[in-house]
């Protein structure tokens, strides 16, 4: 399940379109692959988007269903500032994929005072991908290509809807 923030509390997303824009983008990212869903969870609920309210609202609709919250490296590093962290882990298991700077060593010396009990945090190795969000936003404002970056579907949505300072659509051809 992919949840875009509905108001990030913690800090604003440069250039933000707007919550119901990430959700389109959340939307045409995932549409085509049964293995997800993009949900308006933190959308559709007032106030500030805390993880630890979303997190209940999900045990609640499922209270057998396994909560894993997939986090970076560089937010599972401040998850301690982060508005109830001790109910996150008490509701999730947190994995983490490191980043440049943000080793398991470092991370889980961070959160070591909220990992006491049965409080979850997993580690998980993937293939870097040096992408991030704040890249695409800087290559789509610059009018640099960000095909490859994102699916064809979102390149294509940000150069339509000017997002970022973006302004040509990605061609895409026909089967794609």
């Amino acid at each position: 399940m992919w949840i875009p923030a509905g108001t990030p509390p913690h800090r604003e997303i440069e250039q933000d379109p707007g919550a119901e824009a990430r959700y389109e983008m959340v939307e045409l990212t995932v549409s085509g692959d049964e293995r997800f869903s993009a949900s308006r969870i933190e959308l559709d609920r007032e106030g500030p988007s805390f993880m630890a309210d979303t997190l209940r609202e999900l045990h609640s609709r499922s209270p057998d269903g396994e909560l894993v919250l997939l986090l970076g490296g560089d937010q599972a590093a401040t998850l301690g500032s982060w508005h109830e962290p001790e109910e996150i882990f008490t509701l999730a298991t947190v994995a983490v994929a490191e980043r440049t700077g943000f080793k398991r060593e470092a991370i889980g010396l961070k959160l070591s005072k909220l990992l006491r009990g049965d409080r979850r945090l997993r580690f998980f190795d993937m293939p870097r991908v040096d992408v991030s969000s704040s890249m695409i936003r800087r290559r789509a404002s610059s009018g640099l290509p960000i095909r490859y970056l994102v699916t064809d579907k979102v390149a294509n949505f940000i150069g339509a809807q000017s997002l970022y300072g973006a302004s040509v659509p990605v061609p895409v051809e026909a089967g794609e």
